[in-house]
């Protein structure tokens, strides 16, 4: 299990080493926003919408000025945007008050946030903090548990089980790895596995081939 594990991540590094998120930001805070603004909608989407707000509101103290209207009216393309709204101003208000317009710095303090849960709490930790963490999207959590690297059942256990499988240095790359594999080869729908460099090791793809 620790040998394929081993050559699971290796071939993941390879295939995608120095992959970035797919989210446009120039700052924790514009991060934050745009990982909030992505749920439920895809990263194409959300960096067309942040590119006229973040223009004209690029800071927690500019954007916590706006009415949830006007708020709306720049987001509303994206999914679930009446209850985002409300959440990203109610958001902006607080950093803006009380962490001088920066992103805290503990998954404890951004959970707190309207609108904020632990996956995007991790993303943020990860890349804008360089905290070691494993946000588990829809991605992650399709790809990890189909290669073997978990087996379980929900989000919460699937994080559990990659920090145990994962060595901590390479949870943040770790998670942009398996989040380009499931956009790349291991979709939801129709999983590339014929052409997928991670057959010969992957569970799912043994599984089926049998």
């Amino acid at each position: 299990m620790k040998r394929n594990i081993s050559k699971i991540l290796s071939i993941l590094e390879h295939t995608y080493g120095g992959t970035e998120t797919a989210l446009n930001y120039q700052s924790p805070f514009q991060l934050l926003i745009s990982t909030m603004l992505a749920a439920q909608s895809t990263d194409v989407r959300v960096n067309i919408v942040t590119k006229d707000l973040f223009r004209d509101y690029p800071t927690a103290e500019k954007m916590a000025r706006l009415s949830i209207e006007q708020m709306e009216s720049y987001i509303k393309t994206v999914g679930l945007y009446h209850t985002k709204a409300k959440n990203i101003i109610a958001t902006s208000k607080i950093l803006a008050e009380e962490y001088k317009g920066d992103v805290p710095s503990t998954r404890e303090e951004f959970v707190k946030l309207p609108g904020v849960g632990r996956k995007t709490a991790n993303v943020v930790l990860s890349i804008a903090k360089g905290i070691p963490a494993i946000a588990v999207d829809t991605h992650v959590f399709r790809v990890s548990n189909r290669l073997g690297l978990a087996k379980a059942k929900n989000v919460l256990e699937t994080e559990k089980q990659l920090m145990m499988n994962i060595p901590k240095e390479k949870w943040s790359d770790a998670h942009h790895w398996l989040i380009w594999h499931g956009r790349k080869i291991c979709k939801a729908q129709r999983p590339l596995c014929k052409t997928c460099p991670l057959m010969e090791v992957c569970a799912y793809a043994l599984k089926n081939e049998k």
